[in-house]
């Protein structure tokens, strides 16, 4: 439905001497311009508008939404915006609201980002000579995030790009019960250099990194309410056909979420997943090289808003590449990803000391991952000399052949600690003959509440990924209690220790299967 202010223009409802007037003006001006728009309330966003030139068809050009990326200014996506004009879409990329030069303070996706983004459709209907019938969103990041929100609670947008951003909000930077810490660290910290965060957000980081769990409850709902996976039934009651990519090792919107909220919509829909981090994989399209989500997108664009039959809705719509290199694999949808999973026994009784980071880590937030896109070198631990006494490990036999991992791996085990809190944070590395481990996953879970010596189980999923584990080489499962990218609950002298019962046997499942 429309956020109550978001008020049909004439334009919009198809008026004919609205329509011409509004062609007629942006005809004088074809090309790029910038423009300040009325959001939300008044709030003025600062914005740019690239216009094709030439006549328009008749109903108008399609027209395409850009909300720039968390602290990116407006300019962020000229290059692509000009290609989308060039094959005749109009353009309107606009600073959200709070950052840069844009009014108001950062909403994280609240209601009055959405309202903006209603807003600027209206602006965009009445001033440029753009089709109300043929509105579509795009963003990265940030901008994806509202993008979907949009389609969400406007039935205008008809198609939706959504490259790096989020279903669950929460799900992205709490998971596992876990802070995020430095992503949640990067994010507050840009807003403040670029933007005016409002006192709830202000309130919402420092109780989070402050790991104020009095305060949970709130910030979950505060997130659960700027999650896209939050208003399902209304994307898929509006109807937009949603295109998702993200990269494997995006350490602010984990993959994991987002396959999630792909599996549970009923729209024309396609995942795309890649090697990278946070935005990397639409990185090199901003600069304007070629690129191929950038490409995808404009194909996504051209048969859900200009009605060109390419082939892209028949296509299989889930279309992912491995981190170890090779072509794209497509697939009917996320669960056909690993369908097959192998059970490897984590047997026997281990216990660790906390509050000793052993070594294994999940890397820097953005670089690490970004490394692994460009060099095909993650995070790497010498997995035999990790010190026992603060890492449990568990390895697989060596494999005759080359093992492609798929999906996501899951972690099941009993675990007895000395405290009734803690975190533990488990990797799943490729293990050479060496001895060298090469990261393929990892995922934080961090307890409250337990009575310390009594056991419980502990299910958890690792984020999602593609790797090819080489002939001869072997899986290694190390869980290990600090990591720099998380913000852990381990007291002081806190120990942890896992067991594998006969009545309930520890395992990790993995998604493999053989080249």
């Amino acid at each position: 439905m429309l956020l109550a202010g978001a008020a049909v223009t004439p334009a919009q409802a198809g008026d004919a001497p609205g329509t011409a007037r509004a062609a007629q003006a942006a005809q004088a001006t074809a090309g790029i311009r910038f423009v300040d728009i009325p959001g939300d309330g008044g709030t003025v966003l600062k914005a740019n508008v690239v216009t094709p030139s030439g006549a328009a068809p008749a109903g108008g050009h399609p027209v395409v939404i850009l909300p720039t990326s968390w602290a990116i200014p407006q300019v962020e996506y000229l290059a692509q915006a000009q290609k989308l004009a060039d094959t005749g879409y109009v353009v309107v990329s606009y600073n959200s609201r709070g950052f840069w030069q844009s009014g108001g303070e950062i909403e994280v996706g609240g209601p009055k980002d959405i309202g903006d983004a209603s807003k600027v459709i209206d602006w965009t209907l009445a001033n440029t000579p753009a089709n109300p019938g043929k509105v579509g969103m795009a963003g990265v990041s940030y901008g994806a995030g509202i993008g979907l929100l949009a389609a969400a609670h406007d039935p205008r947008v008809k198609a939706v790009a959504a490259l790096s951003g989020w279903g669950d909000l929460i799900d992205s930077i709490y998971s596992g019960r876990t802070q995020h810490s430095q992503a949640a660290a990067l994010l507050g910290g840009s807003g403040y250099l670029t933007g005016r965060p409002g006192p709830e957000l202000q309130q919402i980081l420092s109780d989070f990194l402050g790991s104020n769990l009095a305060k949970e409850d709130e910030m979950i709902a505060w997130g659960k309410k700027r999650s896209p996976s939050t208003y399902l039934d209304a994307l898929n009651k509006n109807g937009a056909a949603l295109l998702l990519g993200n990269a494997w090792g995006d350490t602010i919107f984990p993959p994991n979420q987002y396959a999630d909220f792909f599996e549970k919509l009923t729209v024309p829909k396609r995942l795309e997943l890649r090697p990278g981090d946070h935005a990397t994989s639409e990185l090199t399209g901003l600069l304007g090289l070629p690129n191929d989500t950038w490409t995808d997108t404009r194909r996504w664009f051209d048969h859900y808003l200009k009605g060109e039959d390419n082939g892209v809705d028949r296509e299989q719509p889930v279309k992912i590449s491995s981190r170890s290199g090779g072509g794209y694999e497509n697939y009917p949808d996320w669960k056909s990803v690993g369908p097959d999973r192998e059970k490897l026994d984590l047997a026997g009784t281990t216990t660790i000391h906390a509050n000793v980071d052993s070594g294994a880590n999940g890397g820097i937030v953005l670089l690490s991952n970004a490394l692994d896109q460009l060099t095909r070198i993650p995070p790497i631990a010498s997995v035999p000399l990790l010190p026992r006494r603060y890492a449990a490990v568990w390895q697989s036999e060596k494999y005759g052949t080359e093992q492609r991992v798929r999906g996501t791996a899951k972690l099941h085990t009993t675990l007895t600690s000395t405290k009734e809190s803690g975190t533990l944070v488990a990797y799943l590395y490729d293990v050479g003959p060496l001895g060298l481990g090469k990261l393929v996953s990892n995922a934080p879970y961090t307890f409250h509440g337990k009575t310390p010596g009594r056991p419980f189980g502990v299910d958890l999923e690792l984020f999602s990924t593609a790797y090819d584990v080489p002939a001869g080489h072997r899986l290694a499962m190390v869980v290990d209690t600090v990591d720099p990218l998380y913000i852990e609950h381990n007291p002081s002298g806190a120990q942890l220790t896992f067991s594998s019962p006969a009545a309930d046997p520890s395992y990790l499942s993995v998604p493999l299967r053989e080249q």
